[in-house]
């Protein structure tokens, strides 16, 4: 199930303020148009910025998600009835014959048992066609980013059509593979406070490799996430038959 920060319609409203300019994505821009990808599918789209870049270039775009608020903020944007958007994950999925499936941010993190992962993996693979690839960010877990979370600053932004909202980022629990933390807003406008509790899964280069392998995937290339070097690995896969 979606965390709060993605379901709870307040939240999901204030998102894209807080996540910043997003210059990750100008990458998976790129890996498209290096693989010719005409039909893109992109798995935990959020609030559709990528989405929306994506199907702004003239391809074909499923933007598919779990978060109903997120969907419904992804919704409002220009441009958004050039996507077709989904609310469900990588099992409820469509015969789509993608080109390429991305998973950006911490979408491929979120799968915290290998069986959520498994079945993630194999609804990907049925969503693509035949040679499809599969393109996915994953944090390095030796560059430890929680030692970073937990020496952040509260943010506090003025958010159009909400007023001033500040957030806190805490840490409470790290039991590798998996990292829990928690942000905390407050709505100064009048005073609510609403919380979200998150909790990733860093994987190995190593494991992650086998798991692609068994679940019907070749690894084309492994490469640094270029806003962000030596942070992440960006997986270049594809679907084997």
């Amino acid at each position: 199930m979606p965390d709060p920060l993605f379901t709870d319609p307040r939240l999901a409203a204030v998102y894209d303020a807080f996540d910043g300019p997003r210059d990750d994505l100008a990458a998976y821009l790129g890996i498209a148009d290096e693989l010719g990808a005409e039909r893109v599918l992109d798995l935990g789209c959020g609030t559709g910025s990528l989405a929306l870049l994506l199907a702004a270039g003239g391809r074909t775009v499923v933007g598919a998600d779990p978060a109903a608020a997120s969907l419904a903020v992804a919704q409002t944007k220009p441009g958004a009835d050039r996507v077709r958007w989904l609310h469900g994950d990588a099992t409820t999925l469509p015969d789509l014959a993608a080109d390429l499936a991305v998973l950006t941010g911490n979408v491929a993190q979120v799968f915290l048992t290998d069986d959520d992962w498994a079945r993630t993996l194999g609804g990907l693979r049925a969503a693509l066609r035949p040679g499809g690839h599969l393109v996915f960010e994953t944090r390095r877990p030796e560059r430890r980013a929680w030692v970073d979370w937990a020496a952040a600053d509260p943010v506090a932004l003025d958010v159009p059509g909400t007023g001033r909202v500040e957030q806190r980022l805490q840490v409470t629990g790290v039991h590798l593979p998996l990292v829990t933390f928690r942000f905390t807003y407050r709505f100064l406008p009048d005073g609510a406070v609403l919380t979200s509790e998150s909790t990733l899964r860093f994987r190995e280069r190593a494991e992650l490799t086998q798991d692609l392998l068994t679940h019907g995937f070749r690894v084309l290339d492994v490469r640094d996430a270029p806003d962000r070097p030596g942070k992440e690995y960006v997986f270049v896969t594809q679907r084997v038959d």
